[in-house]
């Protein structure tokens, strides 16, 4: 092999390199008992996600659902019952993990040959307390893409957004008001 051929092999290797392994992690304390928080994410997915501006679908988006079960859909349900599909349930250990593939597209449009994970950890910090971790991991899938969407997920309109307003939702006595996203408001 010719020093430009390895050289030219080796900067693909560590571009490859580059995108392997990539993930997105954030944390939030709520000051809810663990079970609850649990609740709150999975059962009240459609009251605190930020449907208005986080949809996949062609028409509004009424809700969103995790089904509650290992196998079970995540998707988005507008006001005519069209469903848009997220992705699949992988591991569902109630109140302590969540894992969930997320097959959508660097379009934001249903695609089941990309499948990185969504991994979400309840660990309770005394009885009224509830840590949650989220790892968006496998980014890599989105190929050259990965970067772009790495930095979207990382992003205030991002997870920092949504989980901020996850808690406020988790805090709040009245799950169906409307909680707003920081990103809402820029």
């Amino acid at each position: 092999m010719s020093s430009t051929n390895a050289n030219a092999s080796q900067a693909s290797t560590i571009a490859t390199e580059k995108v392997v392994g990539m993930v997105v992690r954030k944390t939030v304390r709520v000051d809810v008992p663990q079970a609850h928080a649990f609740s709150v994410f999975t059962e009240h997915f459609g009251a605190w996600w930020p449907l208005a501006t986080h949809k996949l679908g062609k028409q509004d988006a009424v809700t969103a659902i995790i089904e509650p079960k290992r196998g079970g859909r995540w998707f988005e349900r507008s006001a005519d019952g069209t469903e848009c599909d997220w992705g699949r349930v992988q591991v569902w250990e109630p109140p302590h993990r969540l894992v969930l593939t997320w097959e959508v597209s660097v379009d934001w449009q249903p695609d089941s040959t990309i499948q990185t994970e969504v991994e979400v950890m309840f660990v309770a910090d005394g009885p009224d307390r509830t840590i949650v971790h989220l790892e968006h991991r496998k980014l890599e899938d989105y190929g050259e893409q990965a970067v772009m969407m790495r930095s979207i997920f990382d992003s205030e309109g991002g997870y920092s957004g949504i989980l901020q307003r996850f808690a406020n939702a988790a805090i709040s006595a009245e799950l169906g008001q409307e909680v707003a996203c920081p990103s809402d408001h820029k």
